[in-house]
């Protein structure tokens, strides 16, 4: 790293139901970076939309609250800042890089990464197709599918579809999915809006909760196995962590409550699997990554299945959850790699990136 410092504007909060969850992510992150080498500029996106910009950060955070900025820095009120949403204009302020740790829609989907590829700013993680492809659970197992990576069976239902003959989708699952199977939001994370059914008396409730959250559910084949998860950075070379398995405790899935409150679940890494299966996890988790045209960092999270120990791919996170506690930071120094060295080596890959895309040419004419 050059004696220079690098502005790093700290994106977070955002207009999804993770909004929570990204402000705690935002709060260990920043406190982790080392301020010799970054000046940290937070960025808050409220819950309504707004964007608040506030000072660089020069100490530790004490408390998350600190994170809610005060309206008085609003961006939309400083005409030639780097990131005014109004107007394309850059000013003397542009960051050398932007860290988005916003989960879920309206960040996490390709949304805030369009505005950044317009505004040619480096930002960390995948960009626009990858990102959308990673949030949208029914195009990302479409993928999956045309690229042949084992996964659930499962259907896609609008929620046109549903109101106009719910009767057809409720005989398609019982034909093709059967039960028990699992009901999801397709573009929302963090287990938000997700149930499990037993049987046909419950799926009509379980749907209908799932259109609370978005406009399409996929209803999903439930897998009898192990759930593990696995870490996946780079760009063009990619290196996997150890994989790390979930064991709940008292609940029927991995659901919201399992991964927040405390108790509720357990981290067991490394995941005790055979050599293997390890290599199938390996060899998945970086086919599943290139499939969906991922950079900097995914989440992985498989099966394995108990009746024959293959590795089913469930879902791929392309902003996992990113407290120091958290399962992707987690795995990552298990495998020999701390949390602020995780945080600057994904900051130096979304900078690989863009210098990358520096290389396109737009005109035919030169």
């Amino acid at each position: 790293m050059t004696n220079k410092k690098k502005t790093v504007a700290v994106l977070y909060g955002g207009k999804s139901t993770e909004y929570e969850i990204s402000l705690l992510t935002a709060f260990s992150v920043i406190n982790a970076m080392n301020l010799e080498h970054y000046r940290v500029q937070p960025v808050h996106i409220q819950q309504d939309g707004r964007w608040i910009a506030g000072p660089e950060i020069t100490k530790k955070l004490e408390y998350k609250d600190q994170l809610l900025l005060n309206e008085n820095a609003s961006l939309e009120s400083q005409a030639e800042h780097w990131l005014a949403p109004s107007s394309p204009v850059l000013g003397n302020n542009r960051p050398d890089i932007v860290f988005p740790l916003l989960h879920g829609p309206n960040g996490e989907d390709g949304t805030v990464q369009g505005l950044f590829e317009l505004l040619n700013i480096a930002y960390v993680g995948s960009g626009v197709a990858g990102s959308a492809a990673g949030m949208d659970k029914v195009l990302m197992k479409d993928i999956f599918t045309a690229h042949h990576i084992p996964g659930p069976g499962y259907l896609s239902v609008s929620r046109f579809e549903w109101e106009t003959d719910a009767p057809e989708v409720i005989l398609n699952v019982k034909n093709t999915i059967g039960y028990p199977c699992f009901i999801k939001p397709a573009n929302c994370g963090s287990s938000v809006g997700i149930s499990q059914c037993l049987s046909e008396t419950e799926l009509s409730a379980s749907v209908t909760d799932a259109f609370r959250f978005d406009t399409k559910v996929i209803i999903e084949e439930k897998i009898i196995g192990r759930e593990v998860e696995v870490g996946v950075i780079g760009n063009h070379h990619l290196s996997v962590s150890v994989p790390g398995e979930i064991i709940t405790q008292g609940a029927a899935f991995y659901d919201y409550q399992s991964k927040y409150v405390e108790g509720k679940s357990s981290l067991v890494i490394p995941a005790d699997l055979p050599e293997k299966v390890k290599a199938e996890l390996e060899d998945v988790a970086k086919r599943a990554f290139r499939a969906l045209s991922l950079s900097g960092l995914a989440r992985v999270d498989v099966f394995v299945r108990e009746k024959d120990q293959r590795v089913v791919v469930n879902e791929v996170n392309t902003m996992p959850g990113f407290t120091q506690f958290s399962m992707f930071p987690l795995l990552w120094k298990h495998t020999g790699l701390p949390y602020q060295q995780l945080i600057e080596r994904l900051i130096d890959l979304g900078i690989e990136r863009y210098n990358d895309k520096q290389k396109i040419q737009y005109r035919i004419d030169k």
